[in-house]
């Protein structure tokens, strides 16, 4: 018998990714789950690409329902996580999905979210400088934004490096459907969505705040894209240069992963794609100077629900619950 581990919003896309990287967990065990409007379903029936879990039911999400896990993970809408973290024993260990306790300052969660400003938990994030102890000695993790995560990850060494202008970074990212979360929403369905590319939360998306929270990053110019495809996020992260830089220069900086397990920067002239990542808890960087302005540019690519979610998620409770940090997880991805 492994560790008892429960989802909360386990009908969702999130929910459903976090179920099936469980379900060849070997030291994790699914003992509940939780859905909304689908409580009183079997999750045969809300997700039938997994038939080893199929009987189990889906319970009311009540504290009452999650509290003899040895691990919670809330995997619930941006500002629903809060009221039921509090109402679940100290004893309980949580890893949050949503954006309820990543942000430190109350102001911008008020900017960008909007309501009570629940605090702040242990960012999830191991591959930061000092982050691993930190995640490992917790009980209350804040798991990253999708479009955070790969954002930070190429640009965080920058400007640690001291090589990248924190004042001056610019990011356009794309990403699959499935970021939209699963209700069904009309500017989503498949007649809207497919052969279009279009912007969204131009300039004031929520992920701003945690980004530069992350990286030290002070001023952050962000357009998102909504992408023709249900799973992805390719970013592409710009800045200013504190002095005239070579690829190599930018290349040496991301070197800070060689030994990361999740974060692979790609060999020269290969560019990341969403596609090598499907399915992975990897990240794929790529680096280069512009030859005309000077700027640095750094291309990441991620699986918004491996990465950028569950994957991220299940990494982070490894440490927590003292397994190794890979355990169940692959930076292999799916092809075609």
């Amino acid at each position: 018998m492994g560790f008892r581990v429960a989802v909360a919003g386990a009908s969702g896309y999130a929910g459903g990714e976090l179920l099936r990287l469980l379900a060849g967990h070997p030291d994790l065990d699914v003992a509940t789950v939780t859905g909304h409007g689908s409580a009183g379903a079997t999750l045969g029936e809300v997700h039938p690409h997994l038939p080893t879990l199929a009987g189990l039911t889906l319970a009311p999400t009540e504290p009452a329902a999650l509290a003899d896990a040895d691990l919670v993970f809330l995997a619930l809408p941006h500002g629903a996580s809060a009221a039921l973290a509090a109402d679940l024993p100290d004893t309980v260990k949580i890893v949050d999905l949503g954006a309820d306790h990543r942000l430190h300052a109350a102001d911008a969660w008020a900017r960008y979210y909007g309501g009570p400003h629940a605090g702040a938990w242990t960012y999830g994030l191991p591959e930061l400088p000092g982050a691993r102890a930190r995640i490992a000695a917790a009980d209350r993790v804040a798991n990253t934004g999708c479009y955070a995560v790969a954002t930070i990850l190429a640009l965080a060494p920058l400007i640690a490096a001291g090589i990248a202008a924190p004042d001056d970074v610019v990011v356009v990212a794309a990403s699959g459907t499935s970021g939209a979360g699963r209700s069904l929403k009309a500017h989503l369905l498949g007649s809207q969505v497919m052969g279009d590319l279009s912007p969204y939360k131009v300039g004031a998306h929520q992920h701003v705040p945690e980004i530069k929270q992350a990286t030290g990053a002070t001023s952050l110019s962000f357009t998102p894209l909504l992408a023709p495809m249900p799973r992805g996020i390719l970013a592409t992260v710009t800045a200013r240069p504190t002095r005239p830089l070579t690829a190599a220069d930018v290349r040496d900086a991301l070197a800070t992963y060689a030994d990361e397990p999740f974060v692979h920067l790609l060999p020269e002239g290969a560019w990341p794609h969403t596609g090598a990542t499907l399915g992975a808890n990897s990240c794929h960087l790529q680096a280069t100077v512009d030859a005309d302005s000077g700027r640095i540019i750094v291309t990441s690519a991620i699986d918004n629900l491996g990465k950028g979610a569950a994957g991220q998620a299940v990494q982070c409770a490894n440490l927590m619950l003292g397994v190794p940090e890979s355990t169940g997880l692959t930076t292999n991805g799916t092809a075609p």
